[in-house]
């Protein structure tokens, strides 16, 4: 994030402007309307000084009566255009947030995993939600309002000149004094501003990720540490606003002493202009009302220029996002409507981090309907040859091809629908379990359950209240990790897809629910591509090949027997991790 110390950044501005040039027609009357209410808004101070001069000292009550009605409809006009003003200005604001979000999450949905692996989820919820509600208050509260005060104050200071200078230049006197205060004022809440979006971010990412851990959290007895740890967060939160707190209460109290200053200057100053004959009461009377119109308008242009500054502040946040290019390179154009399923892995190196590489060229084959399992120790790589087949992550060096073809020529949404993925750690949303099943996709409740009924977890899901109506909550508490391992399954089977594959899906499930998933695994990998990071006895042995890795590299394949026979990696791995599961 750029931080130049400048109270404005020019640059900001102009791109959150951009924004607004899709609704002119709200631009044009926000601005119609602020010329409207600045015309009302200077036209009491000259009415109020008519009635003084001219019907009060005359005491004349008929011509007192019709000011008074003027008067009257001179304030419902402000009050009618001063409506028309708030609400078009705040209707544009929250129109031009409502895109901004629109494109940052679009924007979001296509980066690399390797970006959120490195993202704070709770920054990231920061810049999507609350930074951009600033950007909001930027039109809204910040610049339209700003404008409409400067614009006030302009006519103000002309109408000013125009019925007397000489009290003009004592009104104004004081002026570059509150200028310049109103200066330090808007660079220091700028460097606080910064901070308090800085440790709301941090806010929002501890808070987040404690409350998605809370069971490890409670499970290690770690309640008091983090209540510790929040607290000594919570109060960095907390000083960054006192900030602006000490910001404000010095600031204000010297705008309003400075004001006040001024008007007994006028008072004063016009005094003597009435003793002398040069200047009359309603005169006096209207300076004053403008002179409050001066000077309330400039001492909020400084609380709104914050506004304006958070604006300006969360449009940097936002903008660096919107900057990140961490796109898969989606170039390829190739769609098909189903892959046969071969697999070919050409000397493939892939790291997550720079200079340590997780796959160290490894090369294999995977034929048409082929099942092929991989095993290995944790770290070996072996689900990282899955997030290479979804392009979640780009390759260092070598060739990954589906069906003779480069994976990186097909269109990644055709590559990405034709692979079903089944993880270890399945994930569902806080929905029906019917939803988390289509996902949105056009496929009827009664294919849903014809498709249950053929893996044999129909039964299974009727006897949840509301059957496939359920709503499983937040990342599917409401469900143990075998029935979120089944609705993941099913997921996966109902799709229908070219390739499957199965990312240590029984591992942590029940007896009875791995032998559900067994019986769907069977059906489903009959003639078609499948690959199967094993974990239990019963997968392997069915597997047509099995690829053993080791630190990156592939150390053996062959069949379940063919292995065994060599008395290598797979026949230790086999005597350590499955002779006591097949006696």
């Amino acid at each position: 994030m750029s931080n130049t110390g400048k109270a404005f950044d020019v640059k900001i501005f102009k791109r959150l402007m951009n924004y607004a040039s899709l609704y002119r027609s709200h631009f044009l009357i926000a601005t119609i309307s602020a010329i409207l209410v600045t015309i009302f808004a200077v036209a009491r101070p000259i009415l109020l000084r008519q009635i003084i001069d001219n019907y009060l000292a005359t005491k004349d009550a008929e011509g007192l009566l019709d000011y008074i009605i003027l008067m009257l409809l001179v304030l419902i006009g402000g009050v009618l255009t001063r409506f028309v003003f708030i609400y078009t200005a705040n209707t544009l604001g929250f129109s031009i947030i409502k895109d901004m979000r629109m494109q940052l999450y679009k924007h979001m949905l296509s980066f690399k995993m390797a970006y959120f692996d490195t993202s704070s989820v709770g920054q990231l919820v920061t810049r999507a939600v609350t930074d951009i509600e600033r950007i909001a208050g930027f039109f809204g509260q910040g610049l339209f309002m700003i404008t409409s005060d400067l614009l006030s104050m302009i006519v103000v200071v002309i109408v000013m000149f125009w019925m007397n200078w000489q009290l003009t230049l004592i009104t104004l006197g004081v002026m570059p004094i509150i200028i310049y205060a109103t200066k330090l004022f808007q660079l220091a809440m700028k460097k606080s501003f910064k901070e308090i979006r800085l440790q709301a971010a941090n806010l929002n990412g501890f808070v987040q990720e404690r409350v998605t851990g809370m069971k490890i959290l409670q499970l290690f007895n770690r309640e008091d540490i983090e209540y510790k740890n929040f607290v000594e967060i919570n109060s960095m939160h907390k000083k960054a606003w006192i900030k602006t707190v000490f910001y404000y209460s010095v600031f204000f109290p010297v705008a309003e002493v400075l004001t006040s200053i001024a008007i007994g200057l006028l008072v004063w100053y016009g005094g003597l202009q009435i003793i002398e004959s040069t200047a009359k009461v309603g005169d006096i009377v209207a300076f004053i009302m403008m002179s409050q119109m001066l000077f309330r308008p400039l001492r909020q242009i400084a609380d709104k220029f914050n506004t304006l500054q958070m604006g300006i502040v969360a449009g940097e946040r936002v903008f660096e996002i919107l900057d990140t290019n961490e796109h898969i390179n989606a170039s390829g154009t190739i769609a098909v409507d189903k892959f046969e399923g071969k697999i070919v892995f050409n000397d493939v190196h892939f790291s997550y981090k720079k200079d340590e590489e997780v796959l160290r060229g490894i090369s294999f084959e995977v034929n048409t309907g082929e099942t092929v399992a991989i095993v290995g120790a944790t770290g070996a790589g072996k689900s990282t040859i899955i997030n290479l087949i979804n392009r979640f992550y780009e390759i260092n060096s070598g060739e990954i091809f589906i069906d003779n073809k480069n994976i990186q020529e097909y269109n990644l949404t055709t590559l990405r629908n034709h692979i079903a993925v089944v993880l270890q750690d399945v994930f569902l949303f806080s929905d029906t379990i019917l939803n988390n099943i289509i996902l949105d996709k056009s496929i009827s409740l009664s294919e849903v359950q014809n498709a249950a009924k053929e893996i044999g977890i129909h039964d299974f899901i009727m006897t949840l209240p509301n059957g496939y109506d359920y709503n499983v909550k937040e990342r599917g508490v409401m469900l143990s990790s075998g029935q979120r391992q089944l609705i993941a399954f099913l997921r996966a089977y109902i799709s229908k897809p070219s390739i499957l594959i199965l990312d240590e899906a029984t591992s942590s499930i029940d007896s009875y629910s791995e032998q559900l998933i067994q019986d769907a695994t069977d059906k489903i990998t009959q003639n078609q591509t499948s690959i199967i990071i094993a974990h239990r006895l019963t997968t392997i042995q069915k597997a047509d090949k099995i690829i053993v890795m080791d630190k990156g590299l592939i150390v053996e394949q062959g069949s379940h027997q063919e292995l065994l026979n060599q008395k290598g990696v797979y026949s230790n791995l086999y005597e350590m991790q499955f002779k006591k599961q097949a006696s």
